[in-house]
């Protein structure tokens, strides 16, 4: 499998403390992986490396064979699509314009957007089911209502990787499983390679099939969930009792 990401021996430090240490992945094209571990975990820090955000203090990030840092946002923009866990919105901006912004990386500089990208737009919006926030201000939305709405934008970006900050921390039940069917639906039609963090462990064995549990900036267990979410590694890494979580591996 070409491998789509690539982190060799990765360390972020923050203020000369290391929040990723030595994180050495690989994560194929088309594969569903959720990045599972307590808070300080590190999960966040390092996604924020795949989407060339924060600077190394060592190792690399690889998008398909070349180093994130040799590559200018365009270029890791139309490769990576992003969704942040708490996202603001400086200004006031419509429902359809911040969904359209996902269509920055492609639209032709002088022209603007064309038709195809309208389309694309259109299918974005109806494939999340944020057509009903049309033409309101995104800044007056709900937490979970701005969470589906920059999902759109990601889905129209139509990215190859899209990396996800807890998609469904502020979305109540049917559309956290709703997002994680897009998500998985995204991945089988279009062979999306998705990426990730979730502190729901439920949710993270039921749709993904590859964990990867990080704890204290180190990655402790990569694999299937029943491998990664055994009762002892429950106990060690999260503090609790296995069976509070039992049905994370059912």
């Amino acid at each position: 499998m070409t491998a789509h990401l690539r982190l060799d021996h990765l360390t972020i430090a923050y203020r000369g403390r290391p929040a990723v240490r030595d994180v050495s992945l690989e994560i194929g094209a088309g594969e569903r992986v959720a990045l599972v571990g307590p808070n300080g975990a590190g999960k966040s820090t390092l996604l924020r490396a795949v989407a060339g955000l924060v600077e190394p203090a060592a190792g690399s990030v690889e998008l398909d064979g070349t180093p994130i840092g040799s590559l200018g946002r365009l270029a890791v923009a139309r490769r990576v699509g992003v969704v942040p866990q708490l996202p603001v919105l400086p200004f006031a901006t419509t429902v359809e314009q911040v969904v359209a912004l996902g269509r920055l990386p492609h639209e032709h500089p002088i022209r603007g957007l064309r038709p195809v990208d309208r389309s694309i737009i259109a299918e974005a919006i109806e494939r999340v089911g944020v057509g009903h926030l049309l033409g309101r201000d995104a800044r007056e939305l709900s937490l979970g209502e701005r969470q589906l709405v920059l999902l759109a934008m990601a889905v129209a970006q139509a990215a190859p990787i899209l990396i996800l900050d807890e998609p469904t921390v502020h979305l109540d039940l049917r559309h956290q499983v709703e997002v994680m069917d897009l998500l998985a639906d995204l991945n089988a039609r279009e062979g999306t390679t998705i990426l990730a963090v979730l502190h729901d462990l439920r949710l993270a064995a039921h749709f993904f099939p590859r964990l990867v549990l990080l704890d204290g900036g180190s990655v402790v267990a990569d694999g299937a969930p029943t491998e990664v979410l055994s009762p002892d590694r429950i106990r060690d890494v999260f503090g609790v009792d296995p069976e509070l979580v039992a049905l994370a591996t059912a």
